[in-house]
This record gives structure tokens, sequence and C-alpha cells, in this order.
């Protein structure tokens, strides 16, 4: 199958979708010696990250404040202050004074080490300015690379302890000077410094890096003509293709947007081929895309801050395997969806012309080394630092095999570059949410948001159980506001400091809670009236952007309801469980999520009548709710209407290939 057959968007088309739903591929062209000038302080960043990562990191203020000096200063030459200007191929000099102002910041701390750490808590005029200058910068780059959303709340969150006495009822609190608010924002490992810019600097980096020398062996088009090979025959096989392109996808990719035109500019035109409607073809690519960075071993890379903020010995690993379960499912549901619709159309997979090469792609099958090299290496003793850079090795290596994947000298160059690039939206985004973590640590927010959200639930209801439930539920509320607009890292390190402590006061584990809240922190992508990942895949299939989101959240139900099961019921984390404990978790919630399919599509094995719909779904929430009464209700349920759609099937002479029924109905 030749490369770009289904693909609708040239590469200019879908790098300038990619900028209008993305920020942080927002860059300017540079000509000559600025061109030069970011060209080499990429090349830089990335030799000191992998130096430091290879031999020993620096100490935690000097690794860091080094890795934000390289960010910032490299995102104000590549970055242009608005969308109009990014065509301009120079550095206005405002830019100019800013760029050389974040070298400063970023050398304040190597150069004033001794003289810092001796008048610790003391600070000078200098001091002062220094740590104004850097705020005020880790704002604006925050908003060039990453957007507004999360620069307000920085700066409402900095307003916030300023202004504590004068807050009304549980929010009150004692207050912070400018002088303590600068302290604690740049000369303490508590605020712009402090952990989520500090995982930036280790872990992320190298992880980014090995994305993008996975890139540079073209394995993200070998993921497309897998995922065809494997899916394309089946029953709306383009649908199923975006489903299984996107999870793997999801591996490598740490953007939504970036994922869904992509891959969608391969998938939807497929799909919109065989029939399916194009605001529904955009919802699959959409729905699938946001799950990518749900998915293992890499997740975004939310899972190395996760490592951080639990803490109590938990390792990468046990994340990776924890979330294991609730991306299957999650991909499941949009599956079983995607292939009733495809039923309920009477729509055909692709022929075999339209399929790839099989011989050709099994013969690149070794692209596949470095994804299991990499989760390999994440299950031994070695570091995640570590285990990305060997990766990075055995990327280059497998790549040499066969000519049209090799990563020769030049490729390996621009690997390095464009590992840099993408870890800037990423050092900007970790600072402006140190800042935020700072300050819940020295107002006390997190605990105050957490005891208010339990007294608004244990008000309305006196039952434990039903104070848990409201709690998530107001959790998943506010993690889907803060999650709104925001990459990854950033949405997560806000709705881990704010939302997650309410659950953990009422005896959730550390862990439950911290995936609760990521999980609806990712799917704000798909959730309208921000939807940023479908409003993408909206202008790539040529629907209507609401629609679609509405849509993409249907799709994605599964991610709406598992985190619930997961902090009810553990054993689908495989936490303090046996082997059986967690098959019949994934047996029931896997039958729950095809009742579930049905009652939405309105299609199984022939229509699904109105009454069956409305039984389908209790069924389905039954057999996902973790409690034996509800799984032998939900079971009998599910086998009642399993017998009503197979053995008392409807002569129907009109196939639903006819039909306009939308998804909606």
């Amino acid at each position: 199958m030749e490369e770009n057959k289904f693909q609708a968007l040239s590469q200019e088309e879908q790098q300038e979708l990619i900028e209008k739903y993305d920020p942080e591929a927002g860059t300017r062209k540079l000509t000559g010696l600025t061109a030069k000038i970011a060209f080499f302080g990429l090349l830089a960043f990335s030799i000191f990250q992998i130096y430091t990562a290879a031999f020993k990191p620096l100490m935690a203020q000097l690794q860091r404040s080094v890795h934000l000096g390289f960010g910032l200063s490299l995102i104000f030459l590549l970055f242009p202050a608005s969308k109009k200007l990014r065509k301009k191929g120079g550095v206005a000099w405002y830019d100019a004074i800013l760029a050389v102002l974040s070298v400063g910041v970023g050398a304040y701390w190597p150069l004033m080490m001794e003289d810092l750490v001796m008048r610790v808590g003391r600070l000078t005029t200098l001091d002062f300015a220094v740590g104004i200058i850097a705020i005020l910068l880790v704002l604006e780059a925050t908003r060039r690379t990453v957007g507004l959303p999360i620069t307000i709340i920085a700066a409402i969150f900095m307003v916030y302890a300023l202004y504590g006495p004068y807050m009304p009822g549980f929010l009150a609190h004692r207050g912070l000077t400018v002088e303590r608010l600068v302290q604690t924002m740049f000369f303490t490992t508590e605020g712009i410094l402090g952990t989520p810019l500090g995982v930036s600097s280790t872990f992320i980096f190298v992880f980014l890096l090995f994305g993008a020398f996975l890139i540079k062996t073209g394995v993200g088009e070998y993921f497309n003509d897998l995922a065809v090979l494997i899916a394309g025959k089946r029953i709306g096989g383009p649908a199923k293709v975006a489903i299984f392109s996107s999870a793997l996808q999801g591996t490598i990719s740490g953007s939504s947007v970036a994922n869904v035109v992509t891959s969608g500019a391969f998938t939807i035109p497929m799909m919109k081929r065989l029939g399916y409607k194009k605001e529904f073809a955009g919802a699959v690519e959409a729905s699938a895309s946001t799950g990518g960075q749900l998915m293992p071993p890499i997740m975004g890379a939310a899972a190395f801050l996760m490592v951080e903020f639990i803490g109590g010995g938990i390792t990468y690993w046990d994340i990776a395997k924890a979330a294991a379960i609730p991306a299957v499912l999650y991909f499941a549901g949009i599956w079983i969806m995607t292939h009733f619709e495809a039923k309920r159309l009477g729509l055909r997979g692709l022929k075999d012309d339209e399929l790839p090469n099989r011989a050709e792609v099994l013969k690149k099958l070794y692209l596949l080394i470095p994804i299991v090299s990499i989760i390999a290496l994440l299950m031994t003793d070695i570091s995640v630092m570590r285990g990305a850079l060997w990766s990075i090795l055995i990327t280059v290596a497998v790549s040499a095999i066969r000519k049209e994947t090799r990563i020769g000298f030049r490729g390996f160059i621009d690997a390095l570059i464009d590992g840099a690039r993408t870890a800037l939206a990423v050092a900007a985004a970790t600072a402006a949410a140190g800042i935020i973590v700072g300050v819940v640590t020295k107002t006390g927010l997190g605990l105050k948001m957490a005891n208010g959200l339990i007294d608004l639930a244990a008000g309305m209801t006196s039952s434990p159980k039903g104070v848990l439930i409201l709690t998530l539920f107001f959790t998943m509320v506010a993690s889907l506001i803060l999650g709104m607009g925001s990459p990854t890292t950033a949405n997560y390190v806000i709705t881990s400091t704010i939302a997650a402590p309410a659950i953990i006061l009422l005896g959730v584990p550390d862990l439950s809670a911290h995936l609760f809240v990521f999980y609806f922190g990712i799917i704000a992508d798909i959730t309208p009236p921000v939807a940023l990942a479908a409003f993408a895949a909206a202008g790539v299939s040529g629907g209507e952007p609401i629609r679609t989101g509405v849509i993409s959240s249907k799709l994605a139900i599964a991610a709406f309801i598992i985190p619930y099961v997961f902090v009810l019921s553990p054993e689908m984390l495989m936490i303090d469980t046996t082997w059986y404990g967690t098959a019949w978790v994934v047996f029931t919630s896997m039958c729950g999520m095809i009742a579930i399919g049905a009652g939405m599509i309105g299609y199984w094995y022939r229509k699904v009548m109105a009454i069956e719909r409305v039984f389908a779904v209790i069924a389905g929430l039954l057999l996902i709710y973790p409690e034996r009464i509800s799984d032998i209700t939900g079971l009998v349920l599910f086998g009642i209407l399993f017998v009503l759609q197979v053995f008392i099937k409807k002569e129907d002479k009109n196939k639903p290939a006819a039909s306009e029924q939308t998804l909606s109905n």
C-alpha cells in the first residue's frame, strides 16, 4: 500500500492544524544567525541532558535551573508572542532581551550557589529581582507554549497566596509577603524549581528523546501499516485501524492533538470513504488518540511525575502495570462501539487491494524491538533514565537493519534537536505547575479543598459509600475543568495537587486516587466545551466540532466509568488481589462494556429496541460496579439480552445499511 494512499491532508496542512489546536507546535521559522543559535542551543540542551542522565544528575537546584535556563531562552527564540508573528523569520528585539534574561536566570544558581546556600532564607535585592524576573519569564513562556489556561491558573494561585487573609470561608489563610512568595518560587525546591521541573529535567526529557529517535525510524507510519494489516479487513475496519494505531502511537506521542492530526490524516479519510459519518470518524480518532496518553508504558510522561508525587517506594513499573487493565478496557470500549456502529450501518472492511503488502510489513517487525526493550528494562532494577538511554541506543542499532529505517548521522542530530524542541513546552508547563504546587504547599490549599469537597458530599448523604461516590463525582468535575486546555504533564500536576487529596482522605489508596484524577484530566481533551483533540479531529474530517466532541465522549464512556471502578475495587489495578479476583473484574467489566456499547449505539446482533437499550445500559453499569450481587444481577440481565438478540432475532428484510439513525439517537 502506498504510504499516503488514504491521506487527505498534506504535511503542511497537518502542521497548520496542529498549530491551531496545540500551542506547543507553534514555533516561528527562523533564518540566518538566529536559526543557527537556536539549532546549537537545542543541540546543547540535549547533550547536557544526556550527559547528566548517563553519568550523574547535578544537585537538584543546579540541574533544574540549568534545564529551566535552556528551556526559557529557547522558547523566546522559537515561540513568538502571538500567532500572527509565526511566519516572520526574525526574532523581535524584546524576544532577544527575554532570551538573554532567561540565560541569566538559568545561570544564577550555578554562579551564586555558595552564597545562596550560606544566606538561606534571606534575599538580597539582586536575589529578589532575579526571582521576580524568573516568575514573569515562566508565566510568559508558558503562555506562548501551552496557552492561557494554565498561565491564568498559576497567576491566580499567586494572588491567592498574597491575599489569603481576605479569602472567604475555609479558603482563608495567613497570607505570604511578596518577598516570601519570591523566595518560595525560585529559591527553594517547592516552587518553580520543584518536583515537576525536576522530573522534566531528568526522566521526561530522556523519554521524549527516545520518542524522537523512534519517530526517525519511521515507526509512526509503520504503526499505521501494522494496524491496517491486523484490523483492516474486519467489519468497519478503518475505525479499528484508528483505534489500534492510536494505541500504539500513544507509546511515543506526548500530545493528543498531534496524535489526532498525524494519525487521523491517514485513518479519518479511510473511515469516511467506507461510510462512517464525518463526525463519527473524527470522534473515533479523537477518543483513540486521547486514550494514547493513558496507554503504558509512557502514558504522556505523567507516570514519571506520579512516581515522585506518590512516593512510598512505588516504582515506574508499578504504575505502568496498574494502568494496563484500565487502558485495555478503555480501548475495548471504543472498539466495541465502532464495531456495533459498523454492523448497524452495514459497513464492510477494507478490500485486499487496499491492504499493505503483508511481507513488507512483517519484514519491519524489528521496529517494535525498542518498545519491547523499554518495557523489559523498566521491569528490571535499572533506573528509569538509564533504561531510556539504553532504549535510544537500541533504537539506533535496530534502525540500521534496513536502509529505509536507518538513522544516519544527520538523522541522529535531527532527533536530538526534535527531542529538545518537544521538551520546551514540558519545561515551561512543569515550571508553571511548580508555582501551583508551591502555593498549595505554603497555604495548605490542597487539604482545605479536600476537606471542602468531603464536607460538601457529607452534607448530601450520611452513607460512607455515598460520601465517597459524591466526593469522586466532585473530584471528577474539578479534574475535567482543571484539565481543559492543559498538556498531559501540567494537568496531572494540577489535578493531583488540588483534587486527589480529597479521595485519599477517605482511605482510597494513593495510586488509585492519582490515576482517578489523571484519567479525568486527560479526557478533558474530548469533553466539550473545550475538547481540543475533538476539535482537531473535526478539522481533519470536516465535521462539526461540538458534535464531534459529544460523540467522542460517548465512545470514551469507559473513561468516565472505569476510574470509579478501580477506586471502589483496586483489583482492577492489580492491588492486593489474586489473579482470580483480577480476572473476574476484567471479565465482568468487559461484559459490561459490551452491554453499554450496545445500549448506546442501538445495535448488537440486531437492532436494539428502546427498552432493551435502557436495560443494556443498566446491565452494563451493574456489571462494572464491583459488587458480587450487582455482578450476578448484571450477568442475568446480560444473558437475557443476549438470548433476545441471538435466538429471538426478528426478521428484518431492510438491512441496516440504509439506516439514517445517528449515534445520538
